[in-house]
């Protein structure tokens, strides 16, 4: 399979080329457009279980689509609902912590799991992460472009938590306050996580907390009617 990126880093577009009889695992509703003969499968992968949990604690849709190209090959388009960037991980055997609704499609070796725990809740803005496991191409998503940072055995760097979008999953996460008690409470920072090497860190350069929180003031107010 192989998988470029084009139009980034504000509307990234993903273009598979499928082998003959090859197949890609995507999010509900990433599909753009797909050549004839591509096959659809829409289905709750792992079960009913382990499909709500990645619903529910990672943000994901219950129900993902498997396209299957046909003896001939074939293609597909895939975008992420917001505009920004895509990026294209290549996985070894490791494990990638996926930062909610960041994913967006991966080959048949690479597993997703919800995690609830300490990590992914120190890092994350809700209360879980997604667990990338396994070999394969994994195909993630940000708001904005896409920063990434590796750093070596020791070294630690700190992130806003809204800004994630993947790490290592074998980084240590610790939760820190933005300097003292006054930047904590005014300096608009919110959450931040320090990360400990080594790993590498794919951050967004825009964050979808911020822009609801821009739109939400300039929403009309409801007139309220004198009795």
């Amino acid at each position: 399979m192989e998988i470029t990126i084009e139009h980034r880093p504000s509307y990234s577009l993903a273009v598979a080329k499928l082998q003959p009889n090859e197949r890609i695992r995507a999010e509900a509703g990433a599909m753009v457009s797909m050549s004839e003969g591509i096959g659809i499968e829409t289905k709750a992968e792992g079960g009913f279980l382990k499909s709500l949990g990645r619903a529910v604690l990672g943000g994901e849709s219950f129900f993902q689509n498997f396209f299957q190209a046909a003896a001939s090959g074939g293609e597909v388009t895939l975008a992420p609902e917001l505009p920004g960037d895509m990026l294209l991980i290549e996985m070894k055997g490791e494990k990638m912590m996926l930062q909610s609704g960041s994913y967006v499609a991966s080959e048949n070796g690479v597993e997703l799991t919800a995690k609830v725990s300490m990590k992914a809740f120190m890092s994350a803005e809700g209360i879980s992460m997604l667990e990338a496991t396994g070999t394969g191409k994994l195909l993630v998503s940000s708001y904005g472009a896409i920063f990434e940072r590796t750093i070596g055995a020791g070294e630690k760097y700190i992130v806003d938590t809204s800004h994630l979008v993947a790490f290592t999953g074998s980084m240590n996460v610790q939760p820190k306050t933005v300097g003292g008690f006054k930047s904590t409470l005014f300096s608009g920072e919110g959450l931040v996580v320090e990360l400990t090497g080594p790993g590498t860190i794919y951050m967004q350069t825009r964050s979808p907390q911020a822009l609801i929180n821009w739109i939400i003031p300039q929403l009309p107010k409801p007139e309220v009617k004198s009795s």
